[in-house]
């Protein structure tokens, strides 16, 4: 079974698996050749570890039953999608408004700041450039085509 067969069968899996929680979206299905199945999983104010650890169960069992993958040949990861991931879907932007991000644009250059606002076309970023008196607000609209990526940033 090809990777993106595999990863359509459980992308079919994992959505039926977290119907029940419409606060719940499937963010990214990654395989590795050893039969390693990674599977990002968010919630619009988060998700706990008490359900990941459910869904991972439930998944779990269901694989093992199919049987697909003999002497159980496999192994399940489930987690949310840490800050070292970018984010890839329109609910992950609209869950982080007000967090601080960078953005990497396709051209390269780099915008930081505040997340304000996302629609389904752009994003609008808030950056403060100087400091103190002297400080100045530039807001950055930027649309998705644009993109590359966009990652969360922790500020102290």
């Amino acid at each position: 079974m090809s990777n993106e067969t595999q990863i359509k069968a459980l992308e079919q899996k994992v959505l039926a698996l977290i119907s029940e929680e419409p606060d719940h979206f499937l963010v990214d299905i990654r395989i590795k050749p050893t039969n390693n199945f990674k599977i990002y999983i968010d919630g619009n104010q988060g998700i706990s570890v008490e359900k990941l650890v459910s869904y991972n169960r439930k998944l779990y069992k269901q694989l093992e039953e199919e049987g697909q993958y003999p002497e159980g040949d496999f192994s399940l990861e489930l987690s949310s999608p840490g800050l070292d991931e970018p984010l890839k879907l329109h609910r992950q932007y609209l869950k982080n408004v007000g967090r601080f991000v960078e953005v990497v644009m396709l051209d390269g250059s780099k915008a930081e700041g505040k997340l304000l606002s996302a629609t389904d076309e752009e994003i609008v970023v808030e950056e403060i450039k100087g400091k103190g008196k002297k400080a100045t607000t530039v807001l950055h609209t930027l649309p998705f085509s644009q993109i590359k990526t966009t990652k969360i940033q922790i500020k102290f």
